[in-house]
């Protein structure tokens, strides 16, 4: 596999070797060594999967305490895929990665703690699955808005039936909070 530094160095993109013939194919989704050697020392405590239809948007979603790094990838359908850095310490702060993970790519992105998360889903369903390097810890759920002017994501609307067709969970459209409001990481 092959680590991609972003935009966002500290953010990976992930393109496996695939290996394929006649009877389909085979990929690496994990490798502990080539992440070591990538300087990533990074262990795994839980593993998510969530399937969605086309237009519903997640995120954007962070621990304020017990942040989780993630590894995320797409195992059915597209998804746009957003990473946004609330490390007020950083030289990247408010700055935002954005890839299209696809089926069909099979890349990943390695998102680090300190980060938030979110993917708008681009094909009729999409298949989601990534690992944390902390378990869920709901009393410190954030979320950040996914429109927000400051952070400035160019969210693939279109490809979806525009701002209209976006749906969101309770939480993202009522507690999702603005970037000046947002509590965010040392």
């Amino acid at each position: 596999m092959e680590l991609r530094p972003t935009e966002i160095p500290e953010v990976i993109e992930i393109v496996p070797k695939v290996f394929g013939d006649e009877r389909g194919f085979f990929l690496e989704t994990w490798n502990e060594q080539a992440f070591r050697n990538a300087g990533l020392d990074v262990l795994f405590v839980q593993d998510n999967w969530s399937r969605s239809r086309r237009g519903i948007l997640r995120g954007l979603h962070y621990q304020i305490e017990h942040p989780q790094g993630k590894l995320v990838r797409v195992t059915r359908g597209a998804v746009f895929d957003v990473a946004v850095d609330l490390r007020r310490s950083s030289p990247t702060f408010g700055r935002h990665v954005a890839r299209v993970l696809t089926e069909t790519n099979r890349h990943s992105l390695w998102i680090p703690p300190g980060f938030a998360h979110g993917f708008l889903v681009l094909s009729e369903e999409a298949d989601f699955v990534y690992k944390c390097t902390e378990l869920y810890a709901p009393e410190h759920d954030r979320s950040l808005s996914w429109c927000d002017p400051t952070v400035g994501i160019l969210w693939p609307l279109a490809e979806v039936g525009g701002v209209n067709a976006v749906q969101l969970s309770e939480k993202d459209r009522t507690k999702a909070a603005s970037f000046e409001q947002a509590e965010c990481f040392s």
